[in-house]
This record gives structure tokens, C-alpha cells and sequence, in this order.
């Protein structure tokens, strides 16, 4: 994976900033706030902002900013990296149109440019699986926390209803059933070279840690109640939008969605 394209990939749209983000004035970054934590209510307690009240916390990964200014708001003494600058901009005006603060700066989750042991808390939602190494990336997590410090990470389940979903429409329709599913998420589901992960897979990542807790959740993308992402349009998801058995997939995968909820303890 070429980490000068997943930065290119990032900078012509944030996460969400397409669909989800009218105006960069305080109503467009309040707007799209909603929509980010009506689709994804689990977010707000993964990530325990209001847990952090003069804490020292690292968010990886800042996207639109809607996280980062719930930490700050929480009382957070607050960093946030991100690969891009247009992630920086959108956070510090985010921040700026609401009178907030943070230290923000661009930077590279696999060589973070801080101390050992400088933070209480890390977070990062939806970013890791993005970086061309990481494990590398996972070990930074490890060395920037404290001895004690939790850190709240998302990475994207391999066994999940988007992966099969993607496998039948780049894979079988394609005429490619053999095709593996860790090629088609590296082609097909958002930046160049996205990988997922199995669960156990996922421990090995975090071996280091004295503490490691997983679950996975069914998300939007898995139920087919929202848009896609912002590689994913056209009249063949329109149509599977209206047809998708979501009763089933609740009821016979809750393990199946594409979002893997990991946190450690160091």
C-alpha cells in the first residue's frame, strides 16, 4: 500500500464531509454531528469523552472533528493528528466556529511525534486499518501511553455483512469468485489498501497490552440504512437498499458488522 495515496484518497473528502456536511459554519459541523451519532449511536460511549476531564488524550485519526471537539468540550487537555491537512483545517474550524482549542497537527499514526508514556487516553475510530503498517501502528499506540492508560480503537471485522456484500458485487458478479475478500477491501471499500480483520487477528495486533476487550457491532453500512461511502453509489445499491433482509441479518449475525470495537489497556 502506497501511503502517499491513502493521503491523497483522504485529502479531495474527509469521512462523511461529501454526504454529511452542508456548510463549515457552526449549523453544517452541528448538522452533521447528528448524523454522525444517529447512524453510529455506539460512538459516543466507545469513546467515553466525559471520562476525560484533564486528561491527556491522543485522538489518531481527527476525519470532520465531531469527536475531537466532544473531547474537548469534556475538558480533555486534548491532541488530535491526522494524515491530512484538510482533516487539520476542517477540525481547527470546527473548533474555532464553537470558541474551542486543541493541539492539532498533521502527522503519521505510524511514527507519532511525541514521548513515550505521554498520554492518559488514545483514540482513534475507523483510521488504523487505513495505514500501510498497522501493527506499526498499533505499537505507537502502545508507546505514547501511560503505564495504566486505556486506549479506544476501531478497526474494520473482515467477516462482515459489507465484506460479503462487496465480495458479491467485485467478486461472483464479476466473474472472480476466488477472489479474496482482503483484496477486495483493499480495492474496493474506501482508501487504497483498507484492510479488516478477524477477531482473533485483531488480539494478535494488541498482544502487547495487559488488557484487550472486543466486540463488533452491525453497522449502516452492513443494514443498508444510509448512503455508502463515498466510493459506493449507483441503481444496483439503490435497489439492494429496498430488498436487504435487515430482520434477518439482526436476528441470525449480530457478530457480522463491519465495525470491531477494541479497547486496551497498557
Amino acid at each position: 500500500m502506497n501511503k502517499d495515496a491513502v493521503r491523497e484518497f483522504w485529502n479531495q473528502a474527509a469521512c462523511g464531509e461529501e454526504l454529511y456536511l452542508a456548510d463549515t459554519g457552526q449549523a453544517g459541523y452541528t448538522a452533521q454531528a447528528e448524523m454522525r451519532y444517529a447512524l453510529e449511536p455506539y460512538i459516543r460511549d466507545f469513546a467515553g469523552s466525559e471520562e476525560t476531564r484533564g486528561l491527556r488524550v491522543l485522538e489518531i485519526g481527527v476525519g470532520l472533528g465531531a469527536d475531537h471537539q466532544q473531547f474537548v468540550e469534556a475538558g480533555a487537555d486534548l491532541y488530535g493528528i491526522d494524515l491530512t491537512e484538510r482533516a487539520i483545517d476542517h477540525t481547527r474550524q470546527r473548533l474555532a466556529a464553537f470558541g474551542l482549542a486543541s493541539h492539532l497537527a498533521v502527522g503519521d499514526a505510524e511514527n507519532l511525534d511525541f514521548p513515550d508514556e505521554s498520554f492518559d487516553r488514545v483514540y482513534s475510530w475507523g483510521v488504523l486499518h487505513h495505514s500501510p503498517d498497522t501493527p506499526k501502528a498499533i505499537a505507537e499506540v502502545w508507546r505514547v501511553l501511560k503505564r495504566g492508560g486505556r486506549a479506544n480503537i476501531m478497526i474494520y471485522h473482515k467477516h462482515s455483512v459489507v465484506g460479503f456484500m462487496l465480495w458479491l458485487r467485485y467478486g461472483l458478479l464479476a466473474g472472480q469468485p476466488w477472489r479474496s475478500w482482503a483484496d477486495i477491501y483493499a480495492h474496493h471499500l474506501e482508501s487504497p489498501g483498507t484492510k479488516a480483520y478477524t477477531v482473533a487477528e485483531a488480539r494478535q495486533l494488541c498482544a502487547r497490552f495487559s488488557h484487550c476487550k472486543i466486540s463488533t457491532v452491525l453497522t449502516h453500512g452492513d443494514l443498508l440504512t444510509s448512503e455508502a461511502g463515498q466510493r459506493h453509489r449507483g441503481l444496483l445499491l439503490t435497489v439492494a437498499r429496498k430488498i436487504w433482509p435487515r430482520w434477518l441479518i439482526r436476528r441470525f449475525f449480530p457478530s457480522k458488522g463491519l465495525f470491531m470495537l477494541i479497547t486496551v489497556v497498557k
